[in-house]
């Protein structure tokens, strides 16, 4: 029998909740401080409805374990997506590891509307594939002693695009270099992301962004 992603959804929360004793963890990088990990997932009733959301969207995943790293760096809250659902069928993600699920949530809505349909109308294909690098990382904002979102897992950081055709139209090469209408997409897609995400960085913003959109879940509105 096929089970629908919400229904898988909650059922992984259901076993997980009910004394599963495995826990998941993101990367970390050099240095970041190891803590006491829990095993448990929330169970209120705003991270419930969240999961069933996103399941209902159409998007892949599995509902992960809250893990505390200490100093300020944790991943609670969070699924582990495999692929998220365009207009006509879905499409795969790459390496975006724990990412908090009302990320996850805002990251479906900006791929279905803002990419695949920008890809399919301005490129002339769907979207099979967003490459990341990531979302989880136990580190400070580059430069600063302030914890970046990636700590909690409420940021992803996005390079590449893949399309149905084969083209790959990546930020490094494409934000600046690519064809008229790749730089017209990739600017389309950074746009549309700020319409969603409390912070949007991206080539424009500084030279540590050149080669990736940081798409960051809050309640601001700063798009760079």
């Amino acid at each position: 029998m096929l089970r629908t992603p919400a229904l898988i959804a909650l059922l992984t929360l259901a076993a997980l909740t009910g004394g599963c004793g495995g826990m998941v963890g993101g990367s970390q990088q050099a240095g970041a401080v190891r803590g006491p990990a829990s095993s448990a997932i929330a169970v209120n009733p705003e991270a419930r409805q969240c999961l069933a959301k996103l399941g209902n969207e159409g998007a892949a995943f599995t509902a992960l374990p809250d893990r505390f790293y200490g100093a300020g760096c944790s991943t609670l809250n969070t699924v582990n997506l495999s692929a998220l659902q365009g207009d006509m069928a879905q499409f795969g993600l790459a390496n975006i590891g724990p990412v908090t699920c009302p990320t996850a949530e805002i990251l479906a809505g900006w791929a279905r509307y803002g990419v695949d349909r920008a890809a399919r109308q301005m490129l002339g294909s769907a979207l099979q594939r967003i490459e990341t690098m990531g979302s989880y990382a136990c580190r400070n904002v580059s430069g600063t002693g302030r914890r970046s979102a990636h700590a909690t897992a409420n940021a992803v950081d996005v390079s590449a695009f893949v399309l149905a055709d084969g083209r790959r139209i990546s930020v490094l090469s494409g934000w600046s270099g690519g064809t008229a209408q790749e730089r017209e997409f990739l600017r389309a897609v950074h746009a549309s992301a700020c319409k969603r995400f409390g912070t949007v960085l991206g080539p424009a913003y500084n030279s540590a962004h050149r080669d990736h959109l940081h798409l960051e879940q809050g309640d601001g509105s700063f798009c760079r």
